[in-house]
């Protein structure tokens, strides 16, 4: 599944009057800064993984969910899928292809840091846009903090508060929560939410625990060969 015209156009339009996107990597690899990083994936897709921001990795390959973090997942799906390691990196890329991937915000700030809620509302409808209209999978493995939240953003309060105390809850890398996304033309889709913490190594607390928790999640969601994609 790639963007149509008016969906990339409406990324790049958003992207031109966003400060903060780190242009000097894009130049560095010979990319447009304006041009988003999304991989999406099958539109039939079963199950799809959403994620903080790009980092230098995605930059360079134009693909979300490729850099060290992602490789983390990467490699579980494999392992999972076909029952043994991950031979290398091509076979890091050709596993992404039968699940769905989305980021927050498809660009990579400056020094990796969030991007201001500011920047995600921004960015939020054509994001909301790709998951309500054209992904038809209902269930998503949210990668960090920030990309659990951001189903909260435009939500009611009393949504908000409630997916806020779902995070802090002592289970919820083991629990999943429903949620209802709405596109500014009044469509909506409920989806259900399974979070995990964010894969990176700085991320001490969790990174070595990350395998395992992902591993279980896969086994909760019944990921295997046979069902991946939508009936």
């Amino acid at each position: 599944m790639v963007l149509t015209g008016p969906q990339r156009q409406a990324f790049r339009e958003l992207a031109a009057v966003t400060p903060g996107i780190d242009v000097d990597v894009y130049h560095q690899y010979g990319k447009d800064p304006l041009e988003p990083v999304i991989g999406l994936g099958r539109a039939d897709a079963r199950i799809g993984f959403f994620g903080r921001d790009p980092g230098r990795d995605e930059v360079q390959h134009g693909e979300p969910f490729i850099g060290a973090g992602g490789q983390h997942v990467r490699r579980a799906l494999y392992r999972r899928l076909h029952g043994k390691p991950l031979p290398d990196f091509e076979a890091s890329r050709t596993v992404s292809r039968d699940f769905y991937w989305a980021n927050t915000v498809p660009y990579k700030p400056v020094g990796n840091k969030a991007w201001s809620t500011k920047v995600k509302q921004r960015f939020h409808p054509p994001m909301r846009e790709l998951l309500v209209g054209h992904w038809r999978g209902d269930r998503i493995i949210t990668l960090g903090r920030e990309a659990f939240l951001w189903f909260g953003i435009g939500q009611p309060k009393g949504e908000r508060e409630r997916l806020e105390a779902f995070w802090e809850s002592e289970d919820r890398f083991e629990a999943s929560v429903a949620v209802t996304l709405a596109t500014d033309d009044g469509r909506s889709r409920d989806f259900r939410i399974y979070p995990l913490p964010h894969p990176s190594p700085l991320n001490a607390t969790w990174y070595a625990r990350f395998p395992g928790l992902l591993d279980a999640r896969l086994a909760q969601l019944d990921v295997r060969p046979d069902n991946l994609r939508i009936g």
